[in-house]
């Protein structure tokens, strides 16, 4: 992803959120803020129970937990009660399918007891101009789903050649109905850069509407995280993040968190 588009003022602001020094008060802030997520081909239930009992940590519960559809069942009969809300993926993880395609598994998610769903934003058709428009993927969730759900579009960041199409790829999901711009799948070599974070938080600052941001794929370490976090309030303001409008995807970064406060 190339940064020498960036004018000097947001090459400036991720500078500073890649030195920011993490804090105990920062961390206990982050645990509020993770999707703890397990997204393997060889997940099992008994992994997925162990997922949701550290999903109630000693200092509070974090903000979603995220699995495979299988597992959604599951999950929403385990932490029931608790807050936590239950994510899935659709459409995971090359995001080729089908408007028609991600109707019917957004059915099925949503039927089993998804809260929020992680859709993956069609980048291949988007980039290829190929029919039908990216935006239809989208507006198949909002469909089933209305806005009662959470919808989070993943961009995949890595897939794209230059910071333009990341940007127009941010505005086609926001026009769309996203209510979360998200960084990554994890499932490429090509994770979360505060590079294309800052792209993705100027554009939702522009929209002026209410869309969330979620970091994931590579984000492992506290400084990482608290990395993004600074990028996103110096973008969109001091105490921005929240819960409600930011996120981070992890599966190990929770244990250092929580080690951290």
């Amino acid at each position: 992803m190339e940064t020498l588009k960036l004018d000097k003022a947001t090459l400036a602001l991720i500078d500073a959120a890649a030195r920011m020094e993490p804090t105990p008060d920062l961390a206990g802030r982050l645990v509020s803020m993770v999707d703890l997520t397990s997204l393997e081909d060889n997940d099992t239930p008994e992994k997925i129970a162990g997922l949701c009992r550290d999903a109630l940590t000693p200092i509070g519960p974090v903000a979603a937990i995220c699995v495979y559809p299988r597992f959604v069942a599951q999950t929403k009969q385990a932490l029931a009660g608790t807050g936590v809300r239950i994510a899935t993926v659709i459409d995971f993880p090359r995001g080729d399918g089908t408007p028609e395609d991600v109707l019917r598994e957004t059915e099925k998610a949503l039927e089993a007891g998804a809260d929020e769903i992680d859709l993956v934003f069609p980048y291949g058709r988007f980039l290829t101009d190929s029919p039908p428009p990216a935006s239809k993927n989208i507006r198949a969730v909002r469909e089933i789903g209305g806005y009662d759900i959470r919808l989070k579009v993943i961009l995949e960041v890595g897939a794209y050649p230059d910071l333009e199409s990341l940007t127009q790829a941010s505005k086609v999901a926001i026009d769309a109905g996203a209510d979360f711009l998200k960084t990554s799948t994890g499932k490429t070599t090509a994770g979360a850069t505060l590079e294309a974070a800052a792209v993705m938080l100027t554009v939702i600052a522009e929209s002026g509407l209410p869309v969330g941001f979620k970091a994931s794929g590579g984000v492992r370490e506290v400084p990482h995280a608290t990395g993004y976090l600074a990028l996103a309030e110096s973008i969109l303001g001091e105490g921005w993040a929240t819960p409600e409008t930011f996120r981070i995807g992890a599966s190990s970064l929770l244990p250092k968190l929580l080690a951290a406060v």
